[in-house]
């Protein structure tokens, strides 16, 4: 009832910009809501922001997963919600220092904890605060007291709208609210464990010692538990001040470049990526580096979706829209029941737009909103963790446009993709996957004997048990069947 009130006081319910694609009983509807609006101001989907702001951190969390389904609620709509501020007063010095104690006990806190700063960041789920020790400052993020409850609350009844949504409206069921709000739930209820935020964000900084792109701070794991996340203090200056680029030894080119390849790599390598890069996560330090924080969201991809980013990147940057159509209906994205012809000749009018234009009119962003309006035509069943991709692509393009006006995200990628391509389709791809086939058939002719033991013990079981008064079959049947199990034992076994 909290949240049906404060959407319809500010007129997100049925709202009067689309009065025109109404019913009548609809638009009356509307109309009757807004009496008690007030006069809301501004787009719909600046007027959901403030809503969902007002309503609590469950509901500021929605509004940032809604931002990522630009196919639901257009791309206007979810700017403005990925726009939402996610900031909240902070709470007190006393509350924190209970929390250290609740987590480590009293003499541990004190000794682990000899002094914090006042806050530095409050956001919806946590805050966070400075502690310098002899070996360095650190970062001491605590969650929200009982922040647990109130999200387990709030979640309860999301899900229940999204239940009586999906039951009302057939239309709805394509784009799985049921299965979205699960995802949305499972991931803000992981946000509340922040050992497994601590995961994250040591398994990044494996990454990117490897590749080079980001800095991403080290995990104190004494100082780390269920409530209470510590890392490495990084200095710099984060990408939301103004003044973070004005200094004269930045390539900004380089910068943005980095950004883009960074992500990719992680994307299309390793399968996890950072899925909230904004400027607010992003810090340059004073070494011209980009430093990632809060891993709060990490995504996942399957070597399916990997193989779906890539072919669809270097299908697009080749022009070949046919093997593009090919990869969506063999990752099983369109139904079989579409046309690859017709499906191509769809992404043809996407991609030869951009097309010899200059580079800061070639948008990423505009190809998968693009992507996104043909769901409905063929029939598309989008997948979770593909729109969280999406999502972050986007993210990461206005972030690099935002540092360099003239980066092009299409020749950025080109030699990341290019590069996992030929490892994984070339020579090297095959070599690699003859050595798995191996390694599968060896895997397998060891575990022959097992099975022919217990297809022997089966049998034994069978003839030692007392014949049936009337035989349907005739001996030789029995002999006929033992050939074809061996047969298909073999098959089995080479496949």
């Amino acid at each position: 009832m909290r949240a049906g009130i404060a959407l319809a006081r500010h007129d997100v319910i049925l709202p009067a910009d689309y009065q025109s694609r109404l019913p009548l009983a609809a638009r009356i509807a509307g109309g009757t809501l807004r009496i008690f609006t007030g006069g809301a101001r501004g787009r719909p989907g600046q007027r959901l922001a403030r809503a969902l702001e007002g309503l609590g951190p469950a509901y500021i969390k929605l509004g940032q997963f809604l931002a990522t389904r630009p196919d639901v609620f257009g791309s206007e709509v979810t700017s403005d919600l990925d726009h939402l501020k996610d900031k909240l007063p902070p709470f007190s010095m006393k509350a924190a220092r209970a929390a250290l104690v609740a987590e480590f006990g009293e003499a541990e806190a004190n000794r682990l904890f000899p002094d914090l700063s006042e806050p530095v960041a409050a956001a919806s789920l946590a805050q966070v605060h400075r502690m310098d020790l002899p070996d360095g400052a650190r970062a001491v993020k605590i969650l929200r007291p009982k922040i647990e409850t109130q999200l387990s609350r709030e979640l309860s009844a999301m899900k229940r709208a999204a239940r009586t949504i999906e039951g009302i409206s057939s239309e709805s069921r394509r784009l799985k609210p049921v299965a979205f709000t699960e995802t949305i739930a499972t991931a803000m209820m992981r946000e509340t464990d922040l050992r497994l935020e601590a995961g994250g964000a040591d398994e990044m900084r494996a990454l990117s010692e490897k590749n080079g792109y980001f800095q991403v701070p080290k995990v104190d794991w004494d100082r780390t538990g269920r409530r209470v996340l510590t890392i490495d203090w990084v200095e710099g200056k984060s990408l939301t001040d103004p003044t973070a680029l004005d200094r004269p030894d930045i390539d900004r080119k380089a910068l943005a470049n980095d950004i883009t390849r960074g992500f990719l790599t992680n994307a299309i390598e390793h399968g996890v990526f950072h899925a909230d890069m904004h400027e607010g996560n992003l810090i340059l330090t004073p070494e011209g580096k980009i430093a990632l924080i809060d891993f709060g969201i990490i995504g996942r991809i399957g070597m399916t979706e990997r193989r779906f980013l890539a072919e669809i990147l270097w299908g697009f940057l080749k022009r070949d829209y046919v093997r593009v159509a090919e990869v969506h209906f063999e990752a099983g994205y369109v139904p079989a029941n579409q046309s690859v012809g017709e499906f191509a000749q769809a992404l043809r009018t996407i991609g030869e737009p951009i097309h010899g234009k200059p580079a800061e009119e070639v948008s990423m962003g505009r190809v998968l909103l693009q992507l996104f309006d043909y769901t409905h035509t063929f029939g598309m069943a989008l997948r979770p963790e593909l729109v969280l991709l999406q999502k972050t692509m986007v993210q990461v393009e206005g972030v690099a446009r935002a540092i360099d006006p003239a980066h092009n995200i299409w020749n950025a990628s080109e030699p990341v993709v290019e590069g996992w391509i030929r490892r994984s389709f070339g020579p090297q791809g095959a070599a690699k996957l003859v050595a798995e086939n191996l390694r599968e058939v060896t895997n397998r002719l060891k575990r022959l004997p097992e099975v022919m033991d217990r297809f022997e013990a089966f049998m034994e079981h069978e003839t030692s048990a007392p014949p049936p008064e009337k035989k349907p079959f005739a001996p030789w049947w029995g002999w006929f069947g033992l050939v074809v199990a061996l047969a298909g034992l073999a098959v089995w076994a080479f496949q």
